[in-house]
């Protein structure tokens, strides 16, 4: 299940927006300016950005770069009134993926969110690739210095999500939602085994997983 972050500070649109996503199975983080998007973006492993272009606090470019700064993967969707080239131009230099002025059709903004998320699972689906190590999504494999190591599919999510977003703290609800799912009757614990299982079997001179206490797990490059 995707997740949205939403940065809109016109109130009324916000809450039409937030409300027809969900609708369309999406989990949506609302949030009124950019600040707070970018907070909740330090918090929450986002799949998708939308965001207004003028916001108190920090704009929409702004915000933008922020992005880029934790992921260059995450697809920013950014919403604005002002049809200038030269300030579309600033986004994309920013790091936009897409524009959409306003006013648009609803039909047409869920049509753009899902031709971009389309492409972002493409791009998180593949490989990634450390001088020693290689992880290849498709296979659910990992190889050290060219020799596989045999892992769960679970260990292997795992150990995917968190070099996807090194030194980022993953806490053990995040890591439950997004491997087993929002329903899903496993714990705390179940995280805790899956770690320990992975430092057992992985030792990679390209990272390691570090406990952070009170708060979670993080990948670290070394």
């Amino acid at each position: 299940m995707f997740k949205i972050l939403l940065a809109e500070d016109e109130i009324n649109l916000n809450k039409i927006l937030t409300s027809q996503l969900k609708k369309e199975g999406y989990i949506v983080f609302s949030t009124f300016d950019g600040q707070e998007a970018y907070e909740t973006l330090l918090q929450e492993q986002i799949d998708l950005v939308v965001t207004d272009v003028m916001m108190p606090n920090m704009d929409g470019n702004e915000l933008t770069k922020k992005v880029r700064e934790i992921s260059s993967e995450i697809p920013v969707l950014m919403l604005t009134a002002l049809e200038a080239l030269d300030d579309k131009e600033r986004g994309f230099n920013s790091g936009v993926d897409d524009y959409l002025t306003k006013p648009f059709a609803l039909k047409e903004l869920l049509l753009r969110i899902k031709a971009l998320l389309r492409r972002y699972k493409k791009a998180t689906e593949g490989k990634l690739v450390f001088p020693n190590t290689v992880l290849d999504y498709s296979a659910m494999s990992v190889s050290i210095n060219g020799e596989e190591i045999p892992l769960s599919k679970k260990e292997f999510q795992i150990l995917f999500l968190m070099l996807m977003r090194p030194n980022f703290i993953f806490s053990r609800e995040q890591i439950l939602q997004e491997i087993w799912g929002v329903d899903s009757e496993s714990n705390d614990r179940t995280i805790d085994t899956h770690i320990t299982w992975l430092r057992s079997k992985v030792h990679s001179p390209d990272f390691e997983i570090v406990t952070v206490r009170g708060l979670g797990y993080k990948a670290v490059i070394l």
